[in-house]
């Protein structure tokens, strides 16, 4: 059994546990029909990806780094000449889908009441703090888990400090997320597990083009397809 070693399961949350990534897709539709009297849709979904890239050393991710930069880039598109009822509806965008219901993968929550008892459950995900926290309560998943970790970026030193916390070693790790860039290359590099569930919906700035090769690595279509590994 490849993954016979593994003691802590953790999880990451957004895409993985709950569904997340469409809303900030719909946002920008939304976010380009808004500033389309001053730029093509393409071009000022363009614009936008480079001042969130810009702004995410300082801000990092969520939906309130999210929105600043929707307001940055208003500014920018208009050249200084946003509409004030503008900028209130990208305020009020971003409000509204940190009040959006959690939606729960499919297969998710049985997966994890299949694994309680057998294994110690980890939620390691980065992101806001608040709405981290805010989306977990609202999913009812909270229960499963020993630990929640809460990250501002999900690096090699990051998943080490979270190794040595839960006093496992690292091939007694396995990691489980949608993005090969944050859940998966990270951990293979301190000699952990890795299990990608790729979901439908990525941010290009988490996609990554180099094909996985790697022992400790498995590539699922679901999280119940975990059981055949452990």
């Amino acid at each position: 059994m490849p993954f016979r070693e593994i003691k802590v399961i953790a999880f990451d949350a957004d895409d993985t546990l709950w569904v997340n990534e469409p809303l900030f897709r719909k946002a920008e539709d939304e976010f380009c029909e808004l500033l389309q009297a001053y730029l093509p849709k393409d071009e000022a979904n363009k614009l936008l990806f480079e001042v969130e890239m810009k702004n995410l050393p300082l801000y990092g991710y969520g939906i309130k780094p999210f929105t600043l930069s929707l307001i940055e880039a208003a500014i920018e598109i208009s050249n200084n000449n946003t509409p004030i009822a503008l900028i209130q509806k990208i305020i009020a965008k971003g409000k509204e889908m940190l009040d959006e219901p959690v939606e729960l993968i499919d297969g998710i929550e049985d997966t994890l009441k299949q694994l309680n008892g057998d294994y110690k459950l980890v939620m390691a995900t980065k992101g806001d703090l608040l709405d981290q926290e805010r989306k977990l309560i609202k999913s009812g998943l909270e229960s499963y888990f020993h630990h929640i970790e809460i990250v501002s970026d999900k690096t090699e030193k990051q998943y080490t400090k979270l190794v040595k916390h839960l006093d496992v070693a690292p091939n007694e790790f396995l990691m489980i997320g949608n993005s090969l860039k944050s859940d998966v290359l990270p951990v293979l590099n301190i000699g952990a597990h890795a299990i990608h569930i790729p979901f439908h919906t990525t941010w290009i700035h988490e996609m990554v083009e180099e094909e996985v090769k790697h022992p400790n690595f498995r590539s699922l279509s679901k999280a119940t397809e975990l059981f055949q590994y452990l």
